[in-house]
This record gives C-alpha cells, structure tokens and sequence, in this order.
C-alpha cells in the first residue's frame, strides 16, 4: 500500500511536525510498512483464540508514586498552540445540549 504524500502531510500537521523532503519520503515508506503489517496481522484467522488483554500474567503492577522534578508551568505552556488563563486551550470537541 502506498501511502500518498497529502496523508503524510495530513499526519505531521496533526502531530504538529514540520518535516523535510525526505522525512516526507520517509515517513511515508515507513507508514506503508506498518499499514501492510497490519493488514498482514488483520488476515489471521484467529477463530478459537481466547481474547486476552495481556500476553502474559501481570502481578504487582503498582509502584509507589515518586515526586520528581518536572517542568514549570512556563515550559509546558511554551509549545502549546494556544494558552488561555494559564492552561492549554484546546478547541471544544462536546456542544453544550
């Protein structure tokens, strides 16, 4: 599957990446291998196979929660699109009824 150029475009500007020439072209190979990978994986036939939500068992998951340094609010503010009274701003995704 060949993925075209206004996908990859579409793509970066989603994840607000400005890519070069050739990150376009690479980015565009590597997601074509990863959509022909899953659509290698969606032909399994997995009839009779048990849903699971983890490969292997998971015990003691949980950790204590440890206070480290992080940003300012500042720096986690400096690369945001759009600041409103000291929070991101993100536009409305849910009207009002």
């Amino acid at each position: 599957m060949v993925i075209e150029r206004s996908v990859v475009d579409h793509v970066a500007r989603l994840a607000r990446l400005d890519l070069s020439e050739e990150e376009r072209a690479r980015m565009g190979a590597e997601l074509s291998q990863i959509l022909a990978h899953a659509d290698r994986i969606q032909a399994l036939d997995l009839d009779g196979v048990e849903p699971t939500s983890h490969a292997v068992p998971v015990v003691n998951a949980l950790r204590q929660d440890e206070v480290k340094p992080s940003l300012e609010q500042e720096e986690s503010l400096a690369g945001a699109p759009a600041v409103e009274a000291e929070r991101f701003r993100v536009p409305r995704i849910i009207e009002e009824p």
